[in-house]
């Protein structure tokens, strides 16, 4: 009898995972966004992303595979197996599609060629590995282990090791994400801290303790790598202006009061004006982070979302959830959902454009005393400081922390 699959240290999906169900008229009446089920993992869905020019879906399970689905059918078309011993904890492309790396708990990290499906390379490490990330240019792939909290960077083709920070957190590092510049690593772990990693000068450029106020357990850049998005297990959302350094005045751009529980995890659309994000509660939001608004909620995942993606010009998004499902929403229209309109309505706010950037954005009436005219991104960006130096250290925290 095959060992059962290992599992992360605190890691909340490591519960018995129900059966999935079919929910396919669960979401909001009101709403009427129309969704596809992919269905045939057979344990908790852990990652998705879009790859091939948006057309299909990639995912990695508790069931130790990984699963290419093609949209329009909504059937798996390819399945990577047979080589890992525990759950995949994460999987990603290269931006050329022809390499997939896969992090496991069974302590390894693997390199497939996606044409043939074999193993390319793989990599044992000494702990689990809680997530992985390939640079937009495709030649590093970053990776944390659990084991001494370390943050591993290495090549695509060769996986010859770039650098190795042990004890890089205080607790586990729960992401890794490269900016689109491929310059910096952002990593967020349970010690509720955020770092950037700078890869030619090998060393942390941003440090911000107590990010938020428990685990932080997701986070992704926006295309232009002006903002960084995070989500917590304090059912928040943080977006961060990590490029002009505005968060060490003004501090981050809150998105709160939608999720009950956990936030899992989150996504930023390339031009930072939309967030979506998926949590312990089993449901989708998405915000128009321009005015820090909830626009609507998705329902119909029968436990836990755990990773979300957007595609590139927001008409769908895909989750995933410890239902063993994967599910891709048509969101194209969502600024014309009833639900959305009478929202709108109800905080007596109205859209206008801003002088800056052209772009529409919700002005509500309570700000009737002092008439904006560039939405909050413009007027973030109209401080015009220049990035701080770090900021001293805080002092240690106490033993039982």
């Amino acid at each position: 009898m095959a060992p059962p699959p290992m599992v992360c240290p605190d890691d909340p999906l490591a519960t018995e995972t129900r059966s999935p169900q079919s929910r396919e008229g669960d979401h909001e009446k009101l709403a009427k966004v129309h969704f596809k089920i992919l269905k045939g993992h057979s344990a908790a869905v852990t990652s998705c992303h879009f790859c091939f020019d948006e057309t299909k879906v990639l995912s990695g399970s508790y069931d130790s595979t990984v699963k290419l689905w093609d949209i329009a059918s909504a059937a798996c078309i390819q399945t990577f197996e047979g080589e890992h011993t525990g759950p995949v904890s994460e999987c990603c492309l290269s931006p050329d599609n022809k390499r997939l790396i896969t992090a496991s708990y069974d302590k390894s990290l693997r390199a497939w060629d996606t044409e043939t499906g074999k193993v390319l390379w793989t990599l044992e490490q000494d702990g689990l590995l809680t997530s992985c990330h390939i640079s937009h240019d495709g030649k590093y792939v970053a990776s944390c282990s659990d084991l001494e909290n370390a943050l591993f960077i290495c090549g695509v083709e060769d996986a010859k090791k770039v650098a190795y920070v042990k004890e890089y957190h205080r607790s586990t590092v729960r992401r890794c994400r490269f900016d689109p510049q491929n310059q910096r690593i952002a990593t967020v772990s349970s010690d509720m801290s955020l770092k950037l990693w700078d890869i030619i000068a090998q060393s942390t450029t941003v440090t911000i303790e107590r990010a938020h106020t428990n685990a932080i357990a997701d986070c992704r850049f926006s295309l232009d790598g002006h903002y960084l998005c995070t989500a917590g297990w304090d059912e928040v959302i943080k977006l961060w202006d990590i490029r002009t350094g505005e968060f060490r005045s003004h501090g981050p751009i809150i998105l709160d009061q939608g999720h009950i529980g956990i936030v899992g995890c989150c996504d930023i659309s390339k031009d930072a004006s939309l967030v979506v994000s998926g949590g312990y509660d089993k449901t989708i939001i998405i915000w128009d982070s321009r005015e820090a608004y909830k626009k609507i909620c998705l329902k119909g995942h029968a436990d836990w979302v755990t990773d979300i993606a957007l595609c590139s010009n927001k008409k769908w998004l895909v989750s995933a959830s410890k239902d063993c499902t994967l599910r891709v929403w048509d969101i194209a229209n969502a600024h014309e959902i009833p639900v959305v309109v009478q929202a709108i309505r109800t905080r007596g706010s109205k859209l206008a454009k801003c002088e800056e950037c052209k772009k529409s954005f919700l002005l509500f009436h309570n700000d009737e005393d002092k008439v904006e005219i560039n939405c909050v991104f413009c007027r973030l960006a109209s401080y015009k400081e220049t990035v701080l130096p770090d900021p001293p250290p805080l002092p240690p925290l106490p033993p039982d922390f």
